[in-house]
């Protein structure tokens, strides 16, 4: 029982970013909201679907991939924690500058092309894993939940977590965005999001950077 709430903090804070990260709109989620809008429910679930197990293997790469380096060099660590603090704070930028931006989302609409729900699965994965920020992103999350020594357990709790998550809530994307209402009241609260968005991702990075363990 010890050993668990030594770690559920940081589990907790990887979690957190995660799911701060999806609200933050991306080309996967961007993709979903376009599909849904433009093609409908099914075809907007289908690509979240497949955005979610892309998301699930980025986190499994990076948690395998983070912790055998830990183990075998220790500092690795403090670059590990230069480099997801750094980009934590790059997103917090960005989050910043879309509060003060006029601009709505633009939502990106894939092709007329009509296809079947696993090949807007295959189409979401691909979008996934081809995004050269997923790898960051990860490496940011990781590092908030990951301590070093930390049992595998840990590793597999953020990595699961975080894929019940991503299915969740890409499937809410996917289903609130075929919906005319939600788009509007997106748009209207985008600037109050994206400035809390800011702040949480300020704050974590301050907080890898800072961070002595």
């Amino acid at each position: 029982m010890e050993e668990f709430t030594t770690y559920l903090p940081g589990i907790l804070l990887a979690y957190s970013a995660f799911l701060l990260g999806i609200a933050s709109p991306g080309p996967n989620v961007l993709a979903v909201i376009g599909t849904s809008m433009s093609l409908g429910r099914k075809s907007g679930v289908s690509l979240a679907l497949g955005v979610a197990v892309g998301s699930f293997t980025w986190a499994m790469l990076t948690a395998l991939g983070l912790s055998a380096l830990l183990s075998t060099y220790a500092w690795a660590l403090t670059a590990i924690k230069i480099a997801g603090g750094l980009y934590l704070l790059y997103l917090a930028y960005k989050a910043f500058k879309s509060a003060a931006s006029p601009h709505d989302i633009h939502a990106r609409k894939l092709d007329d092309k009509t296809r079947s729900p696993l090949g807007y699965a295959l189409r979401g994965y691909v979008i996934q894993m081809t995004n050269p920020k997923a790898a960051l992103s990860w490496i940011a999350i990781i590092a908030l939940g990951l301590q070093p020594g930390a049992p595998f357990w840990v590793a597999a709790a953020i990595v699961i977590g975080t894929f019940a998550l991503s299915i969740a809530l890409h499937i809410l994307y996917a289903v609130a965005f075929s919906t005319p209402i939600m788009v509007t009241l997106y748009g209207k609260a985008r600037r109050y999001i994206q400035a809390t968005l800011g702040t949480f991702f300020a704050f974590a990075g301050i907080k890898l950077l800072t961070s002595r363990s």
